[in-house]
């Protein structure tokens, strides 16, 4: 039987994509399995009236190992 953890993180990056990607590969530094992340909001920050950097909150899933 698997038991699947998940965590809230929050990311930026130039683009969504960015920023997801971003927060997936700092997760990875300390979790494995990574098995999924899902997106709750995603801001846009404006400047100039131009969207600069997104933000990202995101839950991210993954699958505890078992001890051996």
């Amino acid at each position: 039987m698997s038991i699947v953890k998940v965590i809230e993180v929050m990311c930026e990056g130039d683009s969504i994509e960015a920023a997801l990607s971003a927060g997936v590969q700092e997760a990875a530094k300390t979790i494995h399995n990574i098995k999924q992340i899902d997106v709750k909001w995603v801001h846009g920050h404006v400047e100039n009236n131009k969207i600069t950097k997104y933000r990202v909150n995101a839950k991210i899933s993954f699958v505890i190992e078992h001890a051996k």
